[in-house]
């Protein structure tokens, strides 16, 4: 899933000469939480490593940095607006139309292209809680009203209660696997069970931004799932593994319909001319190949690290994402403080938990450190 920067706190001084606003914004807007991207580091000359945004710890391929920068020559000019050359092969890749393809500016525009697809004011969203925290902002920005799905005690989707929140007003139905921050996967059994469940016309989005951080033996077969529903839509992007999270480009695979009505809606040129260049280049054979080399190696320093936590007596949710969860609650932010002073930034949500992104091998030691070091200090309490 995608993460952006956070408004900014800074509130300038009243000038009495400036003139006095009188416009009127939309009410739903007063009731929008803040997206809050992943705090950075402090810049007072102590290394730090900021593990607080869910970004690749390596840079782009780079055959891919090339087809980007080649493609930076002709910048003068707009971007297809179509993208073809790009969903004609995710179409050849997913064996779909490329009609089918949809894409934008980062799997979190495409969320937010479906809910402009199909959600008019008042209707109902329905998603767990806690998962991505884009999703009520992007519901909320439409008047769309969200139906937060409490997650289970180990942190998992609640699937038969979502299944019983759904109303005659529902719409659409969010969910996001590995979840955004927890870690958590939903199975392919228990998705078969649940898309059994919802109405027809109810559109069920599987946001797969980290998909390929899935041990590949178990991850669900989400294509079969899209093949035997067509209220089934399926997100991806390029972000995550790919290391395009600086280009912004996602894409959506829908059935022809809600493909129509996603493409009606989209930002025309929204895609850059570089940021295609760079997702089609991802998907040249050999920077698959590589690609696949550093999802296996950022799984198993995922695993070394959950393993090491566990031995030290940490009971964390069994992550398949890019990134690990300590469900600490009123005390996540204390935790990230105590961290931060030792050098690594980490992502509080609230009084919930704290998100610790995998990345390069010595940000991943000094976790475990910090890790060793607090549960040390709470036995000396």
């Amino acid at each position: 899933m995608n993460e952006t920067s956070a408004p900014d706190q800074y509130q300038p001084a009243a000038d009495p000469l400036a003139p006095v606003e009188r416009i009127r914004t939309r009410a739903c807007l007063e009731a929008l939480p803040a997206y809050i991207a992943g705090k950075p580091s402090v810049d007072d000359g102590r290394r730090r490593f900021k593990v607080s945004s869910n970004e690749s710890p390596y840079a782009p391929i780079p055959a891919v940095v090339e087809a980007a920068t080649e493609a930076l020559a002709t910048s003068n000019r707009y971007p297809d607006m179509g993208v073809l050359a790009l969903r004609e092969a995710l179409a050849a890749r997913h064996d779909v139309d490329p009609q089918q393809i949809c894409v934008s500016t980062g799997s979190t525009a495409v969320i937010a292209d479906l809910v402009r697809a199909v959600v008019d004011p008042g209707d109902e969203v329905v998603y767990p809680w806690r998962s991505f925290e884009a999703y009520p902002i992007i519901v909320g920005a439409q008047g769309g009203n969200s139906v937060r799905v409490p997650l289970t005690a180990s942190h998992e989707h609640d699937l038969p209660a979502m299944a019983a929140a759904i109303t005659h007003r529902t719409r659409l139905v969010l969910l996001c696997t590995p979840n955004n921050p927890t870690g958590t996967a939903l199975s392919h059994e228990a998705l078969a069970d649940f898309l059994r469940r919802v109405p027809e016309d109810v559109v069920v989005a599987i946001d797969e931004a980290y998909r390929e951080f899935h041990e590949p033996a178990t991850v669900a077969d989400t294509t079969a799932l899209f093949r035997e529903h067509a209220n089934v839509v399926l997100l991806r992007t390029f972000s995550k593994l790919q290391g395009l999270a600086g280009l912004r480009i996602g894409y959506a695979i829908a059935h022809p319909r809600l493909a129509r009505a996603l493409t009606a809606v989209t930002i025309p040129f929204g895609t850059s001319a570089p940021a295609q260049a760079a997702a089609l280049a991802c998907l040249r054979p050999e920077v698959l190949e590589e690609l696949d080399r550093r999802a296996d190696a950022l799984r198993a320093e995922r695993d070394r690290v959950q393993g090491a936590l566990a031995a030290d007596g940490w009971d964390l949710p069994r992550s398949q994402g890019n990134f690990l969860y300590f469900p600490l609650a009123e005390r996540s932010a204390q935790f990230t403080a105590f961290a931060e002073q030792r050098g690594l930034v980490l992502r509080a949500y609230g009084v919930d938990g704290v998100r610790a992104t995998i990345a390069e091998q010595e940000a991943n030691d000094l976790l475990i450190d910090i890790c060793g070091q607090w549960r040390e200090r709470d036995a000396q309490a």
